[in-house]
């Protein structure tokens, strides 16, 4: 296994869509053909599945140097009302394009610190939206919290509006690890607001971790593992580091890469922990979750209802979702859209009347097809891939994937493809392989993350 882990840790897109980003048409997407797609997608899927909203909330009060999300560091919470004035503004000018009003199935803040905001905005946030909304029969709505930053009201202020899901980002446990990453919470902390959560009623609440970060150990891994389990989330997320320094600057470059588990090292962090999930009966999701079985997250993937958007996994599938907020992207399946990444500049675009996305991606017929079988295997391990795929692609997929076949890491028949367990670990390698923008443009500079 460790040969393999050294020959297929490359670099390699997360898929949290097809085509990824960097290989999203240079040219973009012209407003009008991204509104035309919106409404088109609404239509088909508003009264039948409803529509997802993400939304963005990006203040911090300090920089993490794990994090590569888009965020705008701050102890100054006066920027809280006019942003979520912004967002609703936002949210009107997409309701001013539907024929009816939206059904909500699933909202999720994140961040940034959702829970940046105070009780009062978060309100004022949610109730706005519901304004020129109605909830979906089934409605799903899910935060992000700090475990700092995180107090009883606006637990219960969310649980009031709906929410009955949420997640904490822990990281690690171990103060040197925390003091590398600038992510300094005690368990107490966390159990504090973990405890509250289950006071109040919260159904779901989740635990993110991330193996591979500086001076990662075993032991550490196994003290942070060992909390967590003590807590029994409904979900944890054991995220693999990643590290991408080249785009998101000095916020990772607070420690030396020597700093870092190397390749045998970090996916062994990662199967210990894999192990010790399922020894507390946890069963794994897709390539980076586990849940406990009556978590819904596991309902869905046994009921191949399993989706995978870029909230990441998630329970249920919306063929619309909609991004709030700067940076936010939007996906009407046909199409994707990103908003622009400067608060000031999202601002400015929104309060002229503008839908502010700055790039996006018309999918091709092809796009589309592609798109569903790397769907497919990311969250079912599996597809049926005969479906739309010509002699000519299908021929070109079979031989990139030679050499995964030979390795014994998935099954091929005439009609499917199947990830072995043994394979689960390189299903982004397998989607690669499916990948024909990636394929056809090779980027010459570094990208993506390592796979593994």
């Amino acid at each position: 296994m460790k040969n393999l882990i050294q020959k297929y840790n490359i670099p390699g897109p997360r898929y949290t869509s097809y085509p990824t980003v960097p290989f999203w048409d240079k040219e973009g997407i012209a407003l009008e053909d991204w509104k035309t797609t919106v409404k088109k997608s609404f239509i088909e899927s508003n009264d039948i599945e409803g529509i997802s909203l993400y939304i963005h909330l990006p203040f911090c009060e300090s920089l993490c140097t794990f994090c590569a999300c888009h965020k705008k560091i701050t102890k100054r919470h006066e920027v809280e009302q006019p942003y979520i004035d912004t967002v609703l503004k936002e949210w009107d000018l997409y309701c001013d394009m539907f024929e009816a009003r939206p059904k909500i199935r699933e909202i999720h803040l994140g961040g940034g610190t959702p829970t940046f905001f105070s009780s009062e905005n978060l309100k004022k946030l949610i109730n706005g939206i519901f304004k020129r909304a109605d909830k979906f029969e089934v409605f799903d709505f899910s935060y992000e919290g700090h475990p700092n930053h995180t107090s009883e009201e606006q637990l219960q202020t969310l649980y009031n509006l709906g929410s009955r899901r949420n997640s904490f980002g822990i990281q690690d446990y171990d103060p040197k690890v925390q003091k590398a990453i600038h992510r300094i919470q005690s368990f107490e902390q966390v159990k504090k607001v973990h405890d509250l959560s289950r006071k109040i009623g919260y159904e779901s609440i989740s635990h993110d971790l991330i193996f591979g970060l500086p001076f990662q150990t075993e032991e550490s891994i196994r003290t942070t593992i060992k909390n967590t389990i003590a807590l029994k989330p409904d979900r944890i997320a054991y995220y693999s580091y990643a590290h991408v320094p080249w785009i998101k600057g000095v916020g990772q470059r607070g420690f030396d890469e020597n700093d870092l588990p190397k390749d045998d090292e970090k996916r062994y962090l990662y199967e210990l922990g894999k192990q010790l999930f399922f020894d507390n009966g946890y069963v794994e999701i897709g390539m980076d979750h586990f849940a406990l079985p009556s978590d819904s997250l596991h309902k869905a993937m046994e009921q191949k209802k399993l989706h995978r958007n870029f909230m990441g996994y998630t329970a249920g599938k919306t063929e619309l979702m909609i991004g709030l907020g700067m940076s936010s992207i939007s996906d009407s399946w046909y199409a994707f859209a990103q908003n622009e990444k400067d608060v000031d500049t999202y601002t400015q675009k929104v309060n002229k009347g503008v839908i502010p996305i700055f790039k996006g991606h018309l999918l091709t017929d092809k796009d589309l097809i592609i798109r569903k079988h790397i769907l497919n295997l990311m969250c079912n391990l599996e597809t049926e891939w005969n479906v739309g795929l010509d002699a000519e692609t299908k021929a070109g997929i079979v031989e990139r994937l030679q050499e995964i076949i030979d390795d014994g890491l998935i099954e091929i028949s005439e009609n499917k493809i199947l990830v072995k367990e043994e394979g689960r670990m390189f299903v982004r390698n397998i989607c690669m392989a499916f990948d024909l923008r990636l394929i056809e443009n090779a980027p010459e500079t570094r990208v993506f993350s390592m796979t593994i």
